[in-house]
């Protein structure tokens, strides 16, 4: 069994079924649309940049194409080592086994961070946005992509597996810390109907990726996320 950073977060869906959600990651948003969004607030051209929760390392090859220097940071062992080997052609990219509120980096060190469905939940997570505050430059921004759990049929879902989950909640949390936010309205778009049955059993319970698949016609899903932000 693969090590895992004490004080980590977990993440089911991609912890057990990495190859699942390999194929969750290429079908979320073939528009963009959340990269376009970062880019409008902070561009990370010639930046270094640093990304939370990496997983097996899909974004950051697109990050290191503009990046002077990209650190992707991982607390699953075995889904570090899958990132170091994606990356492994790409010298301006180092992965990092490690978690969100203990940071292998010096202080004031990094331009731009992201995390992408990654620890920075709401409650909870002061601990990484410490690390944050200590870890970003001035001019710096971070941003925090999340699935927006108070709108559609995605968020009905999750709201049903995740019984304890408050949108309410996590939106006072967020505003109390000061981040911004805007609503992205994204799509899931898959290849098969087992692929896209397949990712709705490793996001939800059993008979809730049932009920999914069954309201679900087409190879397509609506998936609300915010992108919340802060300038440092």
């Amino acid at each position: 069994m693969a090590r895992i950073v004490s004080g980590a977060v977990p993440s089911p869906n991609i912890w057990n079924s990495p190859q699942v959600y390999e194929v969750e990651n290429r079908a979320v948003d073939p528009d963009g649309l959340v990269e376009a969004a970062m880019r409008g607030i902070r561009p990370w051209d010639g930046a270094t940049v640093l990304d939370i929760g990496c997983g097996t390392g899909f974004h950051l090859p697109a990050l290191a194409a503009a990046a002077a220097r990209v650190v992707g940071v991982e607390p699953h062992a075995g889904l570090a080592s899958l990132a170091a080997s994606r990356c492994a052609a790409l010298p301006n990219v180092a992965v990092r086994t490690a978690t969100a509120q203990s940071l292998p980096l010096p202080d004031t060190s990094i331009d731009v961070a992201v995390a992408r469905w990654a620890y920075f939940f709401g409650p909870g997570c002061e601990p990484g946005l410490k690390e944050l505050s200590r870890v970003m430059r001035r001019g710096g921004a971070a941003f925090v992509v999340d699935l927006d759990g108070s709108r559609g049929d995605f968020g009905r879902w999750f709201r049903q597996t995740v019984r304890s989950y408050s949108p309410a909640a996590v939106e006072e949390f967020w505003s109390r810390q000061g981040w911004q936010r805007r609503e992205l309205d994204l799509r899931m778009v898959f290849a098969t109907r087992a692929d896209l049955e397949a990712v709705l059993r490793i996001e939800f319970t059993p008979e809730v990726a049932a009920h999914a698949a069954e309201e679900t016609a087409g190879l397509e899903i609506f998936y609300p996320n915010v992108l919340r932000w802060r300038h440092f």
